[in-house]
């Protein structure tokens, strides 16, 4: 999938990954593939600007540290991150019963005359 198609969910989608604990970078992008299924393998110059934004909005924290002998950023949800998680949700939820109406396995309701 291309990163262009998850134009404005990329954040939701870092945000559910750093849920479940904090995660460098790297193991980011392979929880992103493993629970897409693997049609989610964004390339590094996707991931990271969005995690530095998110950062900035105050929605991760990061810190670096040393595993095994090399420097690693390892990024975790703050309490804003949380809430803004919650908010995606809710929002996601309601574009998704929206779009059910007009994509959905139902097809379109019966033309009337």
């Amino acid at each position: 999938m291309k990163s262009q198609a998850l134009h404005g969910h990329l954040d939701a989608l870092l945000l559910s990954v750093l849920e479940g604990g904090a995660l460098h970078g790297y193991a980011i992008i392979e929880a992103l593939k493993s629970r897409s299924g693997g049609t989610l393998n964004l390339p590094t110059g996707t991931i990271y600007p969005a995690l530095r934004r998110l950062e900035r909005a105050g929605h991760v924290e990061s810190e670096w540290s040393t595993v095994n002998g090399r420097e690693r950023r390892t990024y975790r949800l703050t309490g804003s991150g949380h809430r803004a998680l919650a908010g995606e949700r809710a929002s996601w939820q309601e574009l998704s019963t929206t779009v059910s109406r007009f994509l959905g396995a139902e097809g379109p309701p019966p033309a009337t005359t």
